[in-house]
């Protein structure tokens, strides 16, 4: 990362287009040799400020809530796409207005609102059901959509094959952060279930959790497969990847405030893995560190923590080439996707600021949050 981390204020997330941009190139070739339709998941990253960018590249964008639809529709003005696990009927109007598609989570919900969407007269929506297949090769049971008792997703055996009138779709999803040979089998799954279904189907989408971009991802049978279906069925295909758009194209700056000892070097940063990047305690997983290693593998090695007063908000272990010095600067990397969308104000400590780069620019600033943005959440 070619930027002076010196000039920002911390901690701060930094996008850096000309990564982004290698993402959305990858992500239109698929586009471009399968004839599929790419759809950015704004559950992973909704840094709105890059919508025109990514517009320029995707379909559009597909959204889990009323409010996400919302932003797509204003902010990139392309095909919007929802799904969410139940809608209450005092948003359905507005999902109505500000969506393409709606992808219901039972045949109950499609039931309920299917008159509101047959008799809207200013445009015509598509409307799909999810499925569970009851396959997932998800090893974290948080992420596995296809756990025994979820509820997410109509089962074969829950299917309604006599309430179909007016379903033009189907959806699927069951990968996180997954490699294109889970896509394979699992679409054999799919298939073998509901091929009967899919026949008379316009569309069928994929879901997210492809990591497309990753370096090791193979995208020949990611094509492969999406042609799998279209030469079989006939069928539109959707894919609806969030992470893979913004994977390793954002960092997020820190700084050592303070270092303690307790059987250990302990540095306490600016920055929270509760309240900045929760998936380190949720998944949890270790982010990396430019010029750091893993414990021991330099000469200096610190546990690095959170200012909030949760005990378990610790980042990781890590080693350094010198001993960290209170004002030290320390940049976490892939911090784009699942970091500005799920964090908080826990503590009252502040978010991070919000930088995009590029060459032409630079860095430039694109929001600041203070003490106004903590009060007005609460009452």
């Amino acid at each position: 990362m070619n930027i002076d981390i010196g000039t920002l204020p911390t901690p701060c997330y930094v996008v850096d287009e000309r990564l982004l941009l290698r993402n959305l190139e990858i992500l239109h070739s698929v586009q471009q040799r399968t004839g599929c339709s790419i759809l950015l998941a704004l559950k992973g990253f909704s840094m709105y400020s890059v919508f025109p960018l990514v517009g320029k590249y995707l379909k559009g964008v597909t959204a889990s809530s009323l409010f996400e639809a919302k932003l797509g529709y204003e902010e990139m003005g392309k095909e919007v796409h929802i799904y969410a696990p139940a809608y209450g009927e005092e948003d359905f109007d507005q999902i109505l207005n500000n969506c393409d598609h709606i992808i219901f989570n039972s045949f109950g919900q499609w039931n309920k609102f299917k008159a509101k969407v047959i008799n809207l007269k200013t445009k015509k929506i598509s409307c799909g059901i999810r499925i569970n297949p009851e396959y997932s090769e998800i090893e974290t049971p948080i992420y596995d959509p296809c756990f025994q008792f979820s509820r997410l997703g109509v089962t074969l055996s829950n299917f309604r094959p006599a309430e179909l009138e007016g379903i033009e779709g189907l959806h699927f999803h069951t990968m996180c952060e997954q490699n294109s040979d889970t896509l394979e089998r699992t679409i054999q799954v799919v298939d073998k279930k509901f091929g009967s279904f899919i026949k008379s189907m316009k569309w069928l989408n994929f879901g997210g959790g492809h990591h497309i971009t990753r370096a090791d991802y193979d995208i020949e049978t990611l094509v492969r497969s999406i042609m799998f279906f279209q030469d079989k069925y006939g069928v539109d295909i959707y894919l609806e990847p969030g992470e893979a758009v913004a994977l390793n194209t954002g960092f997020l700056v820190a700084k050592v405030l303070d270092i303690v000892d307790n059987g250990m070097k302990i540095a306490i940063l600016d920055t929270s893995a509760a309240c900045h990047m929760p998936d380190v305690l949720e998944m949890p997983y270790r982010p990396n560190i430019i010029d750091a290693g893993k414990p021991g593998e330099y000469p200096d090695t610190y546990r690095l923590g959170g200012p909030t007063c949760l005990a378990g908000d610790i980042i990781g272990d890590y080693s350094f080439r010198q001993p960290l010095k209170v004002g030290d600067r320390l940049v976490f990397c892939d911090m784009a996707h699942y970091t500005m969308v799920k964090n908080n104000m826990f503590n009252g400590v502040n978010l991070p600021t919000i930088a995009l780069y590029n060459a032409e620019e630079g860095i430039k600033i694109i929001r600041q949050f203070g003490y106004e943005d903590f009060k007005s959440r609460l009452s």
